[in-house]
Order: C-alpha cells, then sequence, then structure tokens
C-alpha cells in the first residue's frame, strides 16, 4: 500500500514539474517574438449589401496585401453589412 502511495506522489510530483516547465517556456518564447503591428486607420469603409474583400478593393483601387495587412483579423467569407473596413492607414 505505501509503495502504490508514493508512486502516485511521484506520478503527481512529475506532472508538476511538466506543467510548471511548459507555462515558463510559453512565457518566454513570448518575449522574443516579433513586436505586435499596431494599425493606425485614417479611412474606413460600411461593408454595403454584396460587397465582398475583392469588390471592396477593386474599388478603391487597394493592394489585396496592403487592406489585408490594415485589417490583419478579417475574415473575407462572413462579411457581414455595416461592418467596418480599414482602408487607409499606416502600420507601426
Amino acid at each position: 500500500m505505501a509503495n502504490s502511495n508514493s508512486k502516485t506522489l511521484y506520478l503527481v510530483f512529475m506532472i508538476s514539474l511538466v506543467i510548471t516547465f511548459s507555462i515558463a517556456e510559453s512565457r518566454l518564447s513570448g518575449k522574443f517574438a516579433g513586436k505586435a503591428v499596431v494599425v493606425d486607420c485614417s479611412a474606413v469603409h460600411g461593408v454595403e449589401d454584396g460587397d465582398t474583400c475583392f469588390s471592396v478593393t477593386q474599388g478603391l483601387q487597394l493592394a489585396p496585401d496592403f487592406f489585408s495587412s490594415l485589417n490583419p483579423n478579417l475574415n473575407c467569407d462572413a462579411l457581414f453589412v455595416g461592418q467596418w473596413l480599414c482602408v487607409d492607414g499606416t502600420l507601426a
């Protein structure tokens, strides 16, 4: 019985160490990651019925890469009427 308890305690201790090291590793790797890009949006477009990312970029003569960098979290497959899209600005 005592041997079983010591094995259980050893297992809990080892799992705790693994969790502690993985948390510490994830925190350290965040410090060395690249700087977050900050978008300073100077002009917006309100999505209208039928708008797509392609139609907005074509209509405003925007490069698709520039448009994507101004709207980094945009899901072009799920635009909705009234959604604001950044169409001009700077990246810092």
